[in-house]
């Protein structure tokens, strides 16, 4: 395999991943949006105009492909029009992973997220926890659910198809952010006077990206890999109290019962969301979502896959670092901070890499 199409490259995870491939060798081409801008460096890429819901652009696309790596989706937990979630994620995914098949391609990977898996109160979850659909709280996860029956239900008919489920990834490029990345921000800038009861699997978004090209050389067609940390299975108390050991901000004391949650989640909705027209603060899906411990036990794809497992902690500092450098937040008092914004990408990647 020396010809891989990516989608989503303009993404969080999958500029990473577009990192990655082009680290061990691969040629990249990324499928993107016309008029969509390039946020991750693309000098190394081969960028083709298309859409994951136009078919004949995507069938284009991977002409002359060996692998397809799908990271494109719709990760928004609100939306004024929710089928558009649905049209990116569900129709978007079978169109890619059809014309990939059809197309005979060696790999498929699929981007699936941790949400789709059956969480546990007494351990936490592997890839034999599946969710039932009755688990699907919110478009976002009903539409990644049903996109992975799709992928598997393909991989079980013989397609090359291998689904990664990552967790909760943090680091530097997180552009808009994501709602990991939020909650540093919002850390940062003073926003999170309390905390509710819930927990997440941090990792490295780095960690994230090499899982999916290791899944791409090393994974098994029809299994799941929950691409995770071992060690990054942290309550929401407990990782800001990392925010604040890196920062030296002070951690929130404060923790806000669900119901509570539930209730500010509903004002702000009716606010933001149907009288101003924008995106809630406080989404009811994330609320939603933050009933259960997210908590992921990595152990399948550190030994099948050999998916690197860096310091949660590192990462954080990386996801802080850009933040500051990009201008989100301001920098904490006595944090250092080189106080430059605009460095190329391509060359602080190549930096780490060394």
């Amino acid at each position: 395999m020396n010809r891989v199409l990516l989608t989503g490259a303009t993404g969080f995870i999958g500029g990473h991943v577009a990192w990655s491939l082009v680290q061990r060798g691969y040629e990249v081409v990324a499928l993107n949006r016309p008029g969509r801008k390039m946020t991750w460096w693309h000098d190394s890429l081969t960028v083709r105009p298309g859409d994951i819901l136009d078919q004949a652009s995507v069938r284009a696309a991977i002409d002359g492909c060996d692998a397809v790596v799908h990271c494109a989706a719709n990760y928004a937990l609100w939306s004024r029009d929710p089928s558009t979630i649905y049209a990116a994620n569900v129709e978007g995914t079978r169109n890619v992973l059809n014309a990939a098949i059809d197309a005979g391609v060696e790999r498929i990977v699929y981007t699936s997220t941790v949400g789709t898996t059956r969480f546990r109160r007494d351990a936490p979850a592997t890839e034999s926890d599946l969710a039932g659909p009755q688990g699907m709280a919110g478009h976002y996860k009903r539409s990644k659910y049903e996109a992975e029956r799709i992928a598997l239900r393909l991989a079980r008919s013989g397609a090359p198809i291998v689904v990664v489920n990552p967790t909760a990834p943090v680091g530097s490029a997180d552009v808009k952010p994501t709602p990991t990345g939020r909650i540093i921000v919002d850390f940062l800038r003073g926003r999170l006077p309390a905390f509710v009861d819930t927990g997440l699997n941090i990792v490295g978004v780095d960690d994230v990206a090499d899982g999916h090209v290791l899944a791409l050389e090393k994974g098994t067609p029809g299994e799941r890999y929950l691409l995770g940390n071992a060690d990054g299975n942290l309550t929401l108390a407990e990782l800001l109290i990392r925010l604040s050991q890196i920062t030296g901000r002070p951690a929130p004391r404060w923790r806000i019962p669900h119901a509570v949650a539930r209730m500010m989640a509903s004002v702000d909705g009716l606010i933001e969301g149907n009288l101003l027209h924008r995106e809630p603060r406080i989404p009811m899906e994330g609320v939603r979502m933050a009933h259960q411990k997210m908590w992921a036990d990595p152990s399948k794809a550190i030994r099948d896959l050999g998916m690197p497992q860096h310091s949660v902690n590192e990462a954080l500092a990386q996801s802080i670092a850009w933040f500051v450098q990009h201008g989100y937040a301001p920098a904490p008092p006595g944090y250092p901070s080189s106080g430059r914004r605009g460095r190329p990408r391509q060359r602080q990647r190549q930096e780490r890499v060394r």
